[in-house]
Order: C-alpha cells, then sequence, then structure tokens
C-alpha cells in the first residue's frame, strides 16, 4: 500500500503542477479618472476610501493581485471573482452608469454590505477588507441621499 499511495501523491503533483500552465487573464484595464466614483459629485473621499479598501479589488480597474492569485487554484478563483465583480458595478467606470442605475448600484452595495454579502468570504484572505458598522452606514447613508436628491424617497 505504501507504493500505490506514492504513486496517488505523484500524481497528484503531476497535476497540481501541469495546473499551473492554465494561467487566467489578470488585467487592470486603464482608468480614466474623470469617469471613476471619486469624480462623480457628491461622493465624500471617505466613502471613497472605504470603497477602495473593501471593494476595489473586485469592483474597479485597480486590483491588487497578491502573491497567492499565481497560484491555482486561488488564480482561477480570484480572476473569476473579480471578472464577476466588475459586470456586477466597476466603481472606475462609474460615469457609464445612468444616474437611475448608479442610484440603484448604490442601494444593492448598501443591502449586499448590510447583508455581509460584500466583501463576503475574501475578508479571510484580506481582513483590511472587511467593513465596519461605520463603513456600512456611510455606504447606506450615500444610496439614500442619492434617492433623496432624486427625488425618491425610500
Amino acid at each position: 500500500m505504501g507504493k500505490r499511495l506514492l504513486q496517488v501523491i505523484a500524481a497528484i503533483a503531476v497535476v497540481f503542477v501541469a495546473a499551473q500552465l492554465v494561467r487566467p487573464d489578470r488585467t487592470n484595464p486603464p482608468t480614466d479618472v474623470s469617469r471613476t466614483i471619486q469624480a462623480h459629485a457628491g461622493i465624500t473621499s471617505e466613502l471613497v476610501a472605504v470603497l477602495d479598501r473593501s471593494c476595489g479589488d473586485c469592483h474597479s480597474n485597480a486590483t491588487v493581485w497578491p502573491w497567492y492569485s499565481n497560484i491555482v487554484p486561488f488564480s482561477w478563483l480570484m480572476a473569476y471573482g473579480v471578472n464577476e465583480g466588475r459586470k456586477a458595478v466597476n466603481f472606475s467606470e462609474w460615469a457609464g452608469y445612468s444616474p437611475e442605475q448608479q442610484r440603484k448600484l448604490l442601494a444593492e452595495s448598501c443591502h449586499d454590505a448590510t447583508s455581509g454579502k460584500m466583501p463576503g468570504s475574501y475578508t479571510a484572505l484580506r481582513p483590511e477588507t472587511r467593513l465596519s458598522y461605520q463603513d456600512i452606514d456611510m455606504i447606506c447613508v450615500a444610496a439614500q441621499k442619492a434617492e433623496v436628491d432624486a427625488g425618491h424617497v425610500q
């Protein structure tokens, strides 16, 4: 049985090494600062700081790709998460959303932060991305302000 165990371990090692050759696309598209959420009127620098710290890796064009994003399967998971995150909302492309979409995205951000959906399990790898109650409140206040400014009542 010892020889069989060594064969299994060797096979797993070969598969692991071969998997390292399958690299996901890890890009950061160029960012036009005038299109970012920080260039948007009514967004405070404090809110931008929270969004950059807790949301920016998946929801902007300024993803920080840590060392473990070079190792399979983490590279695949992180690339997938970033691609999906940018599809959901990209704070680097904020000007590309209509005012109604912006209000909706802020409201969804409030809901996701309040429910703990975001930043989710990513905080296990990057604890600094955790949102405090004050951070969540800041996101929700911005969402409510956007609704009031648009003449909508929540």
